[in-house]
């Protein structure tokens, strides 16, 4: 079955639904994760977005993921591994709560670097917000159905402000090469 990709308004429900999430999981983490960070597009007020979540779970380190695997496997979160991504684990969402994509990452790890710097320039620039809102619903309209192409379509746009903000060339690269369609 193919979906289709929705960019839509901002929804100000997303940040109540992120916290509905943070709070679940933080009463259930609270001593493993420093903090829970909601990141990517739904993150950002104005800003156009798939309305899919974005959660991070910050661990200090390695050590503490399978801590972490175990209890959300408790709550109803399955490991899907890190997918090619060092420092981020993935999960399986959990029907019972709003679409999300849910990670544990370890602190200081490039993936978390690229999600927080992303948000947090998008949180400070009103200009970016909307350049970066028609670019996403532009390419949602010429790949409706290619999920592939719509990410790589960003790729650009994300990795100017990466590299703007200070992120080094070989993570830079990474992502690039991460993005693009197979």
């Amino acid at each position: 079955m193919r979906r289709t990709i929705e960019v839509c308004d901002h929804d100000p429900r997303w940040a109540d639904e992120f916290e509905r999430l943070r709070a679940h999981l933080w009463t259930h983490l609270r001593g493993l994760a420093a903090s829970i960070e909601h990141v990517g597009s739904t993150s950002v007020p104005g800003l156009a977005a798939k309305p899919i979540l974005d959660v991070d779970i910050i661990i200090a380190d390695e050590a503490t993921l399978q801590a972490s695997v175990s209890v959300l496997a408790e709550l109803g979160w399955s490991h899907r591994g890190d997918l090619g991504i060092p420092g981020r684990h993935a999960f399986t969402r959990h029907p019972d709560f709003y679409p999300h994509n849910l990670y544990v990452c370890t602190d200081g790890c490039d993936a978390l670097r690229n999600h927080l710097l992303l948000r947090d320039h998008l949180l400070a620039s009103a200009d970016a917000v909307e350049e970066y809102g028609a670019l996403k619903r532009e390419l949602a309209r010429e790949h409706p159905h290619d999920i592939d192409a719509y990410v790589e379509g960003k790729t650009a746009f994300i990795l100017g402000v990466l590299a703007a903000k200070g992120m080094n060339q070989r993570v830079l690269d990474e992502i690039e090469e991460i993005n693009k369609a197979p």
